[in-house]
């Protein structure tokens, strides 16, 4: 009876905490009979609880007796295997370092000792209630689909993807992936590249011919011998400074427009290579229960642009969709669930 009126009294809170990789993003929710009487979410340039990081949280937290505090589970060692028998999970996967946890009596996912030891210190100072793989929240979020549904799902972060696949809600094939440190494989041929190369020297044979043509600009101002009027000459000295000025500010945004363009399509097309590879793997390892996919769902939490569907549905003759995700929110949502 005592919990039931301080909780009456006092709001819930919702720490809600995704690391990225040289980032942290926390999202705090405040909620009194069961609606949203606050919000904030901050951005630390961090990936570790610092002391602004501290005091943004504890200045929420220190309000109420029920705070609750979640992380999506950044550890490399993790993943998910078909099934919760504790003699076929090491068909899959070696979990003997790491703790596993079964799902609906469906599958298991896990994460190595090793990583949670070293997030329980690295969080010692908050603390933690919640650590959700992104397995679950893939799960979460799809729920719709993966009931009814055979297909790829795929959870894509800043420095992570998370792929699953589901047939009726029965787990094939679990992967994890770190994004930042793959290393593009040999796959990624130099025609790919070959259209913003050509962009870019085009770029820097402009930049020769502009120079040439100042040369050949000053040369004709020598031919004119003796001018009177220096002041004249001044202004239009000034007055080509400004302008080659303005054009080399011009080629300098066009190169960094190309140079963005340029990273936006290693950045997707490496994440095609990863999807395509994981999908090779699902389909020539005997240990799965390989089927064919047609269908990919993506939870897209970066803002991907169009081009890793068109590489999925034109080089893989996928069927992709795509769905934005907030992803700090999601996990605030899982947590609510937990408490139910």
């Amino acid at each position: 009876m005592f919990d039931i009126i301080n909780k009456l009294l006092y709001p819930a809170i919702f720490v809600n905490i995704i690391v990225k990789h040289s980032s942290t993003t926390v999202y705090i929710e405040v909620i009194k009979n069961k609606v949203v009487i606050n919000s904030a979410e901050k951005n630390f340039e961090t990936t570790a609880v610092d002391e602004e990081m501290y005091e943004f949280i504890t200045s929420y937290t220190r309000e109420s007796p029920f705070y609750y505090i979640s992380l999506l589970d950044p550890s490399e060692e993790q993943g998910a295997v078909p099934t919760c028998s504790k003699n076929s999970i090491w068909n899959f996967s070696d979990l003997s370092n790491s703790e596993h946890i079964c799902f609906n009596n469906k599958w298991t996912y896990y994460s190595s000792n090793y990583d949670l030891l070293n997030l329980e210190k690295k969080y010692v100072t908050i603390g933690l209630d919640f650590l959700f793989s992104p397995f679950i929240i893939l799960h979460n979020f799809f729920i719709d689909k993966i009931d009814t549904h055979k297909a790829m799902y795929v959870l894509i972060e800043e420095s992570y993807m998370s792929l699953a696949i589901f047939d009726n809600s029965e787990l094939l094939f679990a992967q994890h992936i770190d994004v930042e440190n793959y290393k593009q494989s040999d796959e990624l041929s130099m025609e790919d590249h070959s259209a913003l190369e050509e962009e870019m020297e085009d770029m820097e044979d402009m930049e020769e011919t502009i120079d040439l043509d100042d040369l050949d600009a000053l040369e004709e101002l020598d031919d004119f011998g003796d001018i009177e009027d220096l002041d004249t000459l001044e202004e239009m000295d000034d007055f080509a400074q400004t302008k080659d000025l303005e054009e080399e500010f011009k080629q300098d945004e066009e190169i960094k427009l190309l140079e963005r363009e340029s990273e936006n399509f290693n950045e997707d097309y490496q994440r095609f290579l990863l999807i395509q590879s994981a999908i090779k793997y699902f389909y020539k390892d005997d240990k799965f229960n390989s089927e064919f996919i047609e269908t990919i769902y993506i939870a897209d939490s970066i803002k991907v642009s169009r081009d890793l569907k068109k590489y999925l549905e034109e080089e893989m003759f996928l069927s992709v969709y795509i769905r934005h995700m907030d992803l700090v929110k999601e996990i605030c949502e899982t947590a609510k669930l937990e408490l139910q």
